[in-house]
Order: structure tokens, then C-alpha cells, then sequence
């Protein structure tokens, strides 16, 4: 980067042949996290991860990073552990920064005004990220086709798992203050190299980053294709934590809530793409899981844009499949 962060403007230089992608999300206090439960070095991490999940759904590489945050005064003020809430916010932002090699190039910093129903000031953080992806073979949602295969990475349902994990004991958290991929609520890891293989190996047709669940997700990539999916049931990826979470709570064995919260938990920032029927799908992907689900059919009038298929014996059962993701904590 030929100028980065300390003048008036970073300076940018995709590689030629590029097109540039830009992305910008808020990270919002009692929105996407909540502070007397989420460390503040997650809240960091989950910061720069939801954008770098939307470069790796169009097979970007990262640019440049760009930070705009507002914090109440207090919060930078130190703590009993000597750091501050802004600062322990910083490390977790710039260890995935460092990991990713993305520069935070800019950005701004401003004291929150005071809230009286919460009596602070609420932690609003705005990130925006620029990558560069080979020119006119960035990934969207609208490049499926009929008969293509349907593919997810990793496992899902964990990141609600985690987070109904948390809110029963926030305390049991505090100490996770450093990145871990068995922690995909708190630390999600952005499919990065994914992404960037799936444009180099000519593998997907479209994609798209599960932040707001299976259902929600793949209705997005039906719509914006003008297409319809089927998805087996057996064949959808679940969660350690998704599964364990079917024996907690002390009401016995719930079946079912481990695959519930793979197709509607959200926040699992894996990548969902479509894949022309004739390839062969590898079993990973930069060292990722890769997992054939379903396939993308023609819409049909009348028909649910997603339809679950479901074995018992030797019939087959369809469900109607709504989209009923993530949603935020207001």
C-alpha cells in the first residue's frame, strides 16, 4: 500500500488486472453484542470478521481496512488489568488483521454520546474493507444455475450454540481473549483462502457468506438467481457445539435442535456456493471442509423456494423451508 494510516488519505493500489471490492458493516452495542457479556477483544475480532467474510464470499483478497469508532469515555480510561476496554477492542481487532495481513489503513474515533436508558454512552464501530479480486471474476449471488451443486464450508450451527452458551453464563467466557477457531460465536473465522480457491479453480458459479443462517442465506442466493434449492437434511454439516447443545438446558434429549440451529442459528460466516454439476467438489478447501448439501432446480410457481429433503426407509419427505436466521438482540 503506498500510503497507509497518519495523513490525510490512505493511498490504495489494487494489483493491475484487479477490480476493487469495497464492504462496510456497523457493529452496533445491544445490536451485535453486548458488552457485560461479550470480551472486549471478541467484539474486535467479530468486528473485522464480519467484513472480511464478505471479501471471502467474492473471492477477494484483503486491501486495506478502515475503523470508525465512537466509545464512552470510560471506556478508555484503564481498567484493573491495566488495558483499557478500547485497547483489549484494538488487540482483537489487529491479531485478525495481522493474521490476514490486512493494514488498517484509517479511520476516525469520537466519544458516544451519552444514552439515559442505559446511563453510557453505547459503542458503535464501522469498518470498512477494500480487496481486490482478478478483474470481472469476483463471486455474486446471481451466477447460479439449474442443476448446479450446492456446497457449504465447515460446520454450522455452533456460533448460536456458543451464543446460548454465553447468555446462560457469561462469566464462564471472560477469559477467552484470544482467537480460537473452537469458538465460532465469539471468534468467527472468515473463509479467506476459501474463496480465493474457489475463483482461481473456476469451482463456484455463486456464493455467498452464511452471517444470517442457512435458511436466510440460501434464500438470498434462490432470489437473486431467479432459482429454487433442495437441501438434505443428512448431508448439511452440524456443529460439535450444535449437537452437544441437543442434551443441555436439562429438559432431557431435544432431537432436532442440533439441525435447527445449523439451517436458522446465523453468524457462522462459512460460505455457501453453488458448483456446476459436471466438477468434482473437493472434500476441502484451504484447509476447510467442503460439503455437497443439495442442488439449485428450477423455480416453480406455487413451490417453496427451498425445499429440505428428508430419508425415513425407502421414502422421501419434503419440507417447506422458510428463511428464520439470526436475528439481533434488539
Amino acid at each position: 500500500m503506498p500510503l497507509g494510516i497518519g495523513d490525510d488519505c490512505a493511498l490504495v493500489r489494487p494489483a493491475r488486472g484487479e477490480d476493487v471490492a469495497v464492504t462496510t458493516d456497523f457493529s452496533l452495542e445491544t445490536v451485535h453484542f453486548l458488552r457485560e457479556m461479550h470480551p472486549p477483544e471478541s467484539v474486535g475480532h467479530r468486528c473485522l470478521a464480519r467484513g472480511l467474510s464478505d471479501l471471502a464470499a467474492m473471492g477477494a483478497r484483503p486491501l486495506a481496512a478502515f475503523l470508525s469508532l465512537a466509545v464512552p469515555r470510560e471506556l478508555t480510561l484503564p481498567a484493573r488489568s491495566g488495558r483499557s476496554w478500547t485497547e483489549r477492542f484494538l488487540d482483537g481487532l489487529l491479531a485478525l488483521a495481522k493474521e490476514w495481513e490486512v493494514p488498517l489503513a484509517g479511520g476516525d474515533t469520537a466519544e458516544s454520546p451519552r444514552d439515559q436508558a442505559h446511563d453510557s454512552g453505547l459503542v458503535a464501530a464501522d469498518i470498512v474493507l477494500l480487496g481486490g479480486i482478478t478483474r470481472n471474476r469476483a463471486l455474486g449471488r446471481s451466477g447460479a444455475r439449474a442443476g448446479d451443486q450446492l456446497c457449504v464450508t465447515g460446520a454450522l450451527g455452533g456460533a448460536a450454540a456458543q451464543l446460548a452458551a454465553l447468555q446462560q453464563d457469561p462469566k464462564a467466557f471472560r477469559t477467552l481473549v484470544v482467537s480460537s477457531p473452537g469458538h465460532p460465536h465469539l471468534y468467527p473465522q472468515p473463509r479467506l483462502g476459501v474463496g480465493r480457491r474457489l475463483v482461481a479453480a473456476h469451482l463456484a458459479t455463486a456464493a455467498i457468506d452464511i452471517s444470517d443462517g442457512l435458511s436466510t442465506d440460501l434464500y438470498h442466493l434462490c432470489e437473486e438467481s431467479g432459482l429454487a434449492a433442495e437441501i438434505d437434511s443428512a448431508a448439511i454439516p452440524i456443529h460439535p457445539l450444535a449437537h452437544k447443545a441437543e442434551f443441555a438446558g436439562g429438559t432431557g434429549f431435544a432431537p432436532g435442535k442440533g439441525l435447527e440451529l445449523a439451517l436458522h442459528g446465523g453468524e457462522d460466516y462459512e460460505l455457501l456456493f453453488t458448483c456446476p454439476a459436471g466438477k468434482r467438489v473437493p472434500r476441502a478447501l484451504a484447509g476447510v471442509p467442503v460439503h455437497r448439501i443439495g442442488q439449485m432446480i428450477p423455480k416453480r410457481r406455487g413451490q417453496p423456494l427451498v425445499t429440505r429433503l428428508e430419508s425415513a426407509g425407502k421414502r422421501t419427505r419434503r419440507f417447506p423451508v422458510r428463511p428464520s436466521g439470526w436475528q439481533h438482540f434488539l
